[in-house]
């Protein structure tokens, strides 16, 4: 039996958003995360917890941090793996989406790691597979695991109940900033969104968060910041006048660290632009969370397949 099968918490089938788990569901997944990292410090290289177990990563849109952190966690606890790209495949050819998915599944695949730049594409392949599906970001939707391991790098360094976050940057068009919006507030945070209005949507506030437009003024009261990408490759206009206006008002710099609350801790989900969003003084310096944050998905990847093949087990045994 492994750790995860001794758990009693369920995640479901799928794990498809933060937006469906409870607070329970949250803790338990961080929590199993944080065995696999106390597991690997204490030298164990390689588990067997999910033996048997193949896993499909089907990325229809570009990303190798990401899917190389979910290779790594399959691998790292025994699962087999299946690699999928879009490109040069039947999509080409004329193939449904559905279709390639039903394909890979029928070669014998338990779960699917699915990336896509439409919202709720994964949600459409939950509805016509049987295996289950982990989604790893869906367009401007959601990303959970990038949301559970930022989630987890802030918890092993403050209690999340009562912190203050800020989301600071593309907040309009980053599916990160909306899971760690439902997991932070679920957790008992309190978050602010802080970036030009333009990036800012109007609605945003009916999530329970406050929204603000000066970084300067908030940095005294929060705990830690999550500064986000600015996502350029979803942006459909000019958003600002120039980088280097948005760099000057809302990149966290040495002097803003100094301006800031006592202790800050400072978060960055990858790819970082160094320039833009942080200085690479920030980048690297002792306020900095980034690698951890790195290290971290790897943790939180291998807890949510763990989460997943737990479920696929149950449903296997019940048959």
């Amino acid at each position: 039996m492994t750790i995860a099968d001794a758990d009693p918490v369920s995640i479901g089938q799928h794990l498809l958003g933060i937006e469906e788990l409870s607070a329970e569901q949250i803790t338990s997944i961080l929590d199993l995360a944080e065995h696999y990292r106390e597991t690997t410090l204490r030298g164990a290289e390689k588990l067997d917890d999910l033996r048997g177990i193949v896993v499909a990563n089907l990325f229809f849109e570009p990303s190798t941090r990401t899917r190389t952190s979910f290779n790594l966690a399959a691998r790292r606890i025994g699962a087999d793996t299946v690699d999928f790209s879009a490109s040069g495949s039947s999509l080409s050819k004329g193939e449904t989406f559905v279709d390639t998915a039903l394909t890979i599944e029928a070669m014998g695949v338990d779960l699917v790691v699915c990336r896509h730049r439409s919202p709720g594409a994964p949600h459409m392949l939950a509805s016509h597979l049987k295996a289950g599906v982990l989604n790893a970001g869906d367009g401007t939707h959601e990303h959970p695991t990038q949301a559970l391991l930022d989630i987890l790098t802030i918890r092993q360094r403050r209690e999340i109940q009562g912190l203050t976050v800020a989301l600071v940057g593309d907040i309009r068009h980053s599916r990160v900033a909306r899971s760690n919006i439902h997991g932070l507030l679920k957790l008992g945070a309190r978050v602010i969104v802080c970036g030009p209005a333009t990036l800012i949507p109007r609605t945003i506030t009916q999530m329970g968060v406050e929204a603000a437009y000066d970084l300067d003024e908030i940095l005294p009261e929060v705990d830690c910041v999550n500064l986000l990408r600015v996502q350029f490759e979803r942006q459909r206009g000019a958003f600002f006048p120039s980088i280097e206006e948005y760099a000057h008002l809302f990149g966290m710099t040495a002097e803003r660290i100094q301006r800031a609350k006592d202790g800050l801790l400072v978060l960055a989900p990858g790819p970082i632009n160094r320039g833009v969003e942080l200085t690479p003084e920030v980048a690297d310096g002792p306020h900095s969370l980034i690698l951890n944050q790195v290290t971290n998905g790897l943790f939180v990847r291998m807890a949510c397949l763990s989460k997943l093949a737990q479920e696929r087990r149950r449903a296997r045994n019940s048959n």
